[in-house]
Parts: C-alpha cells; sequence; structure tokens
C-alpha cells in the first residue's frame, strides 16, 4: 500500500470514529454498539496506517535479470535497499591487496548466476562486465568458467538447471541450495553427496572448482598437490557464507605491476593464505573459484580491483547478487 494511502485511510478512518456521536441520532450508539463500532474501526488503523507492510522479496529462478538497482542506494563502498546490503573494502597487508564485499540479502533467489549463452549448454563466452550490466547485478564476480574445458568432468548447475553431472573425485565441489545455504564435498566425498541427495534438498547452483577453504566452521588444511597453482602467488577469487543469506566474496589481486599499474604491487596468494583469510573473516563454508585473469569483481557497473577495459577475459559465467526492490518503489 502506497504511503499516501495510508495516510488517507488513516484520515478517514479517525474522522468516521470522532464524528460517530454528532451524525447518528442520540443514544443510538450507546452502549456494546458504540464499543463495538469502535474496536471495529481501531482494528483497521494498524493495517491501513503501518509503517511498512510484509515484502515477500524473491525472484524467478530462472535466467531472468533482476530488478534494476537504483543509482540512488549506491555509494562508493556499499549498496542499500530493503532486499539487499552490499559493503565492499580494499585492505592491504603483506604486499597483498585484498578485495572485499560483505552482503546481505533477504531470499535465496537474489543469489543468482548468469551465462554468456541462450542455454547453459553454450558454449559461448562474453566478458563479466557485459554479463553483470545485462542480468542487473549489484555486484558480480567471476565463477568457474565452465566452458573452459568442456571435456573435464565436472559437476555444474545454474539457476536450477543441470549443466553437468560428473562427479570428479579430484576436485572439491560447492552446492548451493534452494535455500541459500553452502555444501562442500571434499574431494567429491560419495557418501556426503548421497547423504544431500537424499535430503530433499534442491540443487541451486553447483561449481567444480575449489578448493575447499572452509567447511563447517573448520579451516581446512591445503592439498599441496590441488590444480592451479596453490603453492605459489596468484590472483584468486573465493565466496563465503558467514551465516543465513550473509556472504562474502574476496579477490586477492596479483601479478601488479604490470604495463597497466607499475607503481602498484601485490604478490597474489597461496590457496593455503586465501583458506587462512577467508576462515579469519567468520566464513562458515569458504570455497575457491577460477583466479588468475579470470578473476573479476564488478561494483556498480565497474572494476572493483586493479583492472582495465581490454585486459578482461571473456568467460561462460558469472556469480551476481541482484536487488528484488521493483524500481515502480523507488519513490516511496
Amino acid at each position: 500500500m502506497k504511503n499516501v494511502t495510508r495516510i488517507v485511510l488513516c484520515v478517514l478512518l479517525a474522522a468516521m470514529i470522532l464524528a460517530a456521536p454528532f451524525v447518528v441520532p442520540s443514544g443510538a450508539m450507546l452502549g456494546d454498539y458504540m464499543y463495538d463500532f469502535m474496536d471495529y474501526s481501531w482494528g483497521l488503523l494498524p493495517t491501513a496506517c503501518a509503517e511498512g507492510e510484509e515484502v515477500t522479496y524473491s525472484l524467478p529462478i530462472d535466467f531472468t535479470p533482476g530488478m534494476k538497482p537504483n543509482p540512488a542506494a549506491y555509494t562508493e563502498s556499499s549498496y542499500i535497499d530493503d532486499s539487499i546490503t552490499v559493503e565492499v573494502e580494499t585492505l592491504t597487508e603483506n604486499d597483498v591487496i585484498w578485495r572485499i564485499a560483505r552482503i546481505q540479502i533477504k531470499d535465496a533467489s537474489q543469489f543468482r548466476t548468469g551465462i554468456a549463452g541462450n542455454t547453459v549448454k553454450s558454449n559461448r563466452t562474453s566478458l563479466p562486465s557485459v554479463m553483470a550490466e545485462k542480468y542487473n547485478a549489484v555486484i558480480a564476480i567471476s565463477s568457474d568458467y565452465y566452458v573452459n574445458d568442456p571435456a573435464k568432468t565436472t559437476y555444474e548447475y545454474r539457476m536450477g538447471q543441470e549443466i553437468r553431472d560428473k562427479r570428479n573425485r579430484k576436485k572439491d565441489i560447492l552446492f548451493i541450495d534452494e535455500n541459500g545455504d553452502f555444501h562442500l564435498f571434499v574431494k567429491s566425498d560419495e557418501a556426503a553427496m548421497k547423504a544431500f541427495d537424499k535430503s530433499g534438498l534442491d540443487i541451486l547452483h553447483a561449481f567444480t572448482f575449489g578448493p575447499a577453504l572452509v567447511k563447517d566452521g573448520t579451516l581446512l588444511e591445503m592439498d599441496k598437490k590441488y590444480g592451479y597453482n596453490p603453492n605459489e602467488g596468484e590472483p584468486r577469487m573465493a565466496i563465503g557464507q558467514l551465516d543465513t543469506l550473509s556472504y562474502v566474496l574476496v579477490l586477492a589481486e596479483g601479478r601488479l605491476p604490470n604495463a597497466a599499474f607499475k607503481n602498484v604491487t601485490s604478490v597474489g596468494v597461496t590457496h593455503q593464505e586465501l583458506a587462512d583469510f577467508m576462515y579469519d573473516l567468520g566464513c562458515l563454508q569458504a570455497y575457491n573459484l577460477d583466479g588468475g585473469n579470470t578473476a573479476t569483481m564488478i561494483f556498480n557497473s565497474d572494476y572493483y580491483q586493479y583492472k582495465t577495459t581490454g585486459s578482461e577475459r571473456p568467460q561462460s559465467d558469472i556469480i551476481y547478487f541482484a536487488t528484488a526492490v521493483d524500481p515502480a518503489t523507488w519513490s516511496e
């Protein structure tokens, strides 16, 4: 209900109550009848005059974009509306530049994935910044680039749609269920995956990259032989769950200085350094995504990192968070 309508109803109901003794025959509303009328009328007022009605913030589970973000809801380091809060910060320590985004949403459907093609089976790629704009992302990051090697053994879901169901025993897998909760399967733990299958939970998204960094609040010891150059400093991207519908995105910058940023230093991190960082942030679950030049963070339609137009790597998909506030209500 719009605020103007609430005010009008409040005024009309109050006027009816106050005027009642003067507009009806004397004695006609005495006793129980008067009190019944008063109870009824005042009972309407909380509904009509409520400061805010309960709103369900949900989006379709498909590849339609989120609601358009409100430009007025952005600051240099945040986006806040009734359905989502995003706060970003940059931290520099030990020659590493960390980009951190903390996100709180109202509904799991706001945790979304976007794809470059028209279907999940497409081998098309696109720039993350282009996909972020296409899907009205408040904030977006690169994912696991699932078409980089279509022949590889991976387990992939996007927006509830199965892409591939090949469980790689050498890789850790991340499931995100319909409640927005993370489930990590170290080395594709068959017993744990079977237990998930029997739980009745649905898979909203599934990724095969890893490694898992934090599981059930416990810092994991990294496999020194895991893929993706685990023991050397590299640009890394990670995602973690802090609490119910509460998440953190982390990008560790690396390979700086470079031709574009000669006066900036960031040496990247190992898998263990990334795991330690996610644990220190308070993650209950945390997972490493595709890094290197793939690692990209987009906030407010721009890079939130040292990246330049032309240095972005085309990819198959993004992870993004969307507002569920209808632009038609912006003026309220």
